[in-house]
């Protein structure tokens, strides 16, 4: 007697449905349950903190479930993953050696695809806070938003940014605090991130970098050392974690998210997962990545997909996203640390500029040996553009390819990203 096989896929935001989409796409036959915990279906989330907020945009992704045959279950959270009884007979024996529970229900799989995405981190105090995370937090603020409004932004990353240029444009008295030196200060560095800081200024925003806060109160923000902001509205911004504590114990490595390999497969087998909850293995990068971008949603359930269906694809992307900020389209692809080299592609005041991350040899002191052959090649490791989308669509391309470039040349807006190889 033979049982079709089960997928179950826990998430239903982008990585989920489109797990679900590209499934049905490449053939599979085999029974297909999604799990939501919010009551909506599937929505995208990049327009949450920009079209919703300012026209009020449904952002929803039309799922046609009937169409996909698919067990669509929303309002309903994972709990948990447990391992199942033994089979009573080889017949009945599952390739999977775990079933999924939820508040509702239990559920025995063949696939498990783990995309719970990621919860906001909260602030201590008695105070509302207010998120920008889900549909129902972009429709709650959006119906706030007016003239006269005291709105205090906890967090001048992009989720702040972007909002803090919807609240101004609304007529709002906006002021974001920041614990950083800067603003995007973990995202980009503190070098690159106060290129941002005169913009909130020119928006008639008020911007405090290096400001701790203590406390949510009722009324405003008790501030580190004492201080008090008043604010009739606080929305806190200052980052999210993987949804991924009810794997604990679970046999499923935890790594800041859902340990996977480069095809996106988890420790305990039959299990995957994508999107902001993984932290797969980059081989370009040489280390583990959690990219929390709607890319990684879109694109990552492709892998996922191919190898439930016998496939042995690997994921390893060149990471990309964008944040619309204070009438500036900004772009930013690859993946930098700390260590590299940031080299300024035009005047950073200026209206257009890109920064460009070099890993390989800093240049020479002046008087000192020139390197020689046998030296590590330069490679452009990401880009940050605002309003340069050719740069962007070219620096990506050779991120991907790992060509070695000409740090004199990348440096020179008027030679094409593309010519700066070396």
């Amino acid at each position: 007697m033979s049982f079709p096989e089960r997928t179950v896929v826990t998430g239903a935001g982008v990585a989920g449905f489109r797990v679900v989409e590209e499934l049905r796409r490449r053939g599979y036959s085999g029974q297909i349950t999604l799990i939501g915990a919010e009551d909506r279906p599937p929505y995208d989330r990049p327009p949450l903190s920009k079209k919703v907020l300012t026209d009020g945009i449904d952002p929803s992704l039309r799922a046609d479930f009937k169409a996909l045959d698919v067990d669509f279950r929303p309002g309903e959270t994972a709990t948990a993953l447990e391992s199942l009884p033994p089979a009573p007979d080889a017949a009945a024996a599952r390739a999977s050696a775990s079933i999924l529970v939820t508040n509702r229900d239990k559920y025995s799989f063949d696939h498990l695809v783990v995309a719970t995405g990621a919860v906001p981190v909260t602030l201590p105090g008695p105070g509302r806070q207010r998120f920008l995370r889900t549909y129902d937090d972009a429709l709650a603020l959006r119906a706030l938003l007016g003239p006269g409004l005291r709105l205090a932004i906890v967090g001048a990353g992009w989720i702040g940014a972007e909002l803090a240029t919807a609240a101004v444009a609304a007529g709002c008295q906006v002021t974001v605090v920041e614990a950083g030196p800067a603003p995007l200060a973990a995202a980009l560095g503190a070098q690159a991130g106060a290129r941002t800081a005169p913009w909130y200024e020119r928006a008639g925003v008020a911007l405090r970098t290096g400001t701790a806060v203590e406390s949510v109160q009722p009324g405003g923000l008790a501030l580190a050392g004492g201080g008090w902001l008043a604010a009739d509205e606080v929305v806190t911004a200052v980052g999210v974690r993987p949804a991924v504590g009810w794997l604990a114990g679970s046999g499923v490595a935890l790594e800041g998210g859902v340990a996977v390999d480069s095809g996106l497969r988890a420790s305990v087998p039959g299990v995957y997962a994508a999107g902001d909850c993984a932290a797969f293995e980059s081989r370009r990068f040489g280390r583990r990545l959690r990219v929390e971008h709607w890319d990684v949603a879109l694109h990552a359930p492709e892998v996922v997909a191919a190898n439930i269906c016998g496939g042995a694809e690997v994921y390893d992307p060149v990471p990309y996203f964008w944040s619309e900020q204070f009438g500036r389209m900004m772009q930013y692809a690859g993946q930098h640390t700390a260590a590299d080299r940031l080299i300024w592609r035009g005047d950073p005041e200026a209206a257009t500029w890109s920064a460009c991350w070099l890993t390989g040899p800093q240049p020479p002191a002046p008087g000192a040996a020139v390197p020689g052959p046998a030296s590590p090649a330069t490679r452009l490791t990401a880009v940050l553009t605002v309003d340069r989308p050719r740069d962007l669509l070219q620096a990506r391309r050779l991120i991907g390819a790992g060509a070695e470039v000409d740090p004199a040349r990348l440096a020179d807006p008027a030679i094409p990203l593309k010519d700066t190889t070396a």
